[in-house]
């Protein structure tokens, strides 16, 4: 098959399929436009994020047999059409995986122990222990709402606590040794921390408002390595400011890339609008850590992504 790749990836993407006979291009600097009127001429395409693959890209990808995303989701493609018109759509949840629980794990830990809060202390000559005396996790009850590749690894990363462990999926008969599988209502009576591990999809789009926020019965920490849409960002702070949420880890903002950058640019963004109090608020507080969509970014998962798609191809088209 001829193969574009969209973005750069780990060297062994390409190596790989050249050995398995395909010819592969690469693309990563032409615009949308440009990449749609070259489509056809292709056999299926590599990418990551670089731009939607919406219905009118699809119409000229004529020849298309697949579709692979180097990530654990495919939100950016249309994925309903796509299958309409017969093209394989592959996605890698199973390389980043491992990465991701053990970010979320990372950022638990960090909120509890005021570690970011500690450490810019000391760095300023400031040494305050009461201060920062810190939590332990044992004797806690985590939730994880989406038990698939993210939500498992993070329940696994969690074994050697002593910690209750629930999780709440639209599927059924998801839990195994490593969480019980709950309703949506048990898991908002017990849990004090509440990590998500869902995709983007119409039913998780603001999913975390503040009805939603309120429907827990205690005060709980929050972890978001999922999508930075499911949560409404002035809600998140409204209970922040109130004590509902004790804490946050964000991997993932609504504000992300261009948008995220504009935030900061003095006074207005490119496009007249001041940064949000909301963010002003986030960026400020000592109870949050903020990371720019690197959960399941490691050098490791770099090579396990492009592993992944290699072998998903293989199999289904070798």
């Amino acid at each position: 098959m001829k193969i574009l790749h969209l973005d750069k990836n780990h060297p062994l993407l390409t190596e790989q399929l050249n050995a398995l006979g395909h010819t592969n291009d690469e693309d990563d600097t032409s615009s949308k436009e440009a990449i749609e009127k070259i489509i056809h001429q292709y056999d299926g395409f590599i990418i990551r994020s670089r731009f939607k693959i919406d219905a009118s890209f699809l119409d000229s990808a004529k020849n298309l047999k697949f579709i692979a995303r180097v990530g654990a989701g495919l939100e950016n493609i249309d994925c309903d059409y796509a299958e309409q018109k017969g093209i394989k759509l592959i996605a890698a949840p199973e390389g980043n995986r491992n990465a991701v629980g053990e970010h979320s794990l990372a950022m638990l830990l960090s909120l509890f122990n005021k570690l970011l809060k500690a450490d810019r202390e000391v760095r300023q000559g400031k040494w305050r222990r009461e201060e920062n005396r810190g939590l332990e996790l044992d004797g806690k009850t985590v939730g994880l709402i989406g038990y698939g590749n993210m939500g498992k690894s993070f329940s696994k990363k969690l074994r050697g606590f002593d910690v209750e462990v629930l999780c709440y999926d639209i599927k059924d008969h998801v839990g195994d040794e490593n969480a019980t599988q709950v309703s949506l209502q048990e898991l908002q009576e017990k849990v004090d921390v509440l990590s998500l591990h869902t995709p983007e999809t119409a039913s998780t789009m603001d999913m975390v408002d503040s009805e939603f926020i309120h429907g827990f019965k205690k005060p709980f920490w929050l972890i978001n390595t999922a999508r930075g849409k499911s949560v409404v960002t002035k809600d998140l702070v409204s209970a922040l400011e109130s004590g509902k949420i004790l804490g946050a880890g964000l991997d993932v903002l609504e504000y992300e890339k261009s948008s995220f950058v504009n935030l900061f640019k003095p006074s207005v963004t490119s496009s007249g609008v001041e940064m949000p109090e909301a963010f002003k608020y986030l960026i400020s507080a000592e109870n949050v850590i903020l990371t720019p969509h690197v959960a399941g970014w490691t050098l490791e998962s770099k090579e396990r992504l492009a592993q992944t798609i290699v072998d998903k191809i293989a199999l289904e088209f070798c």
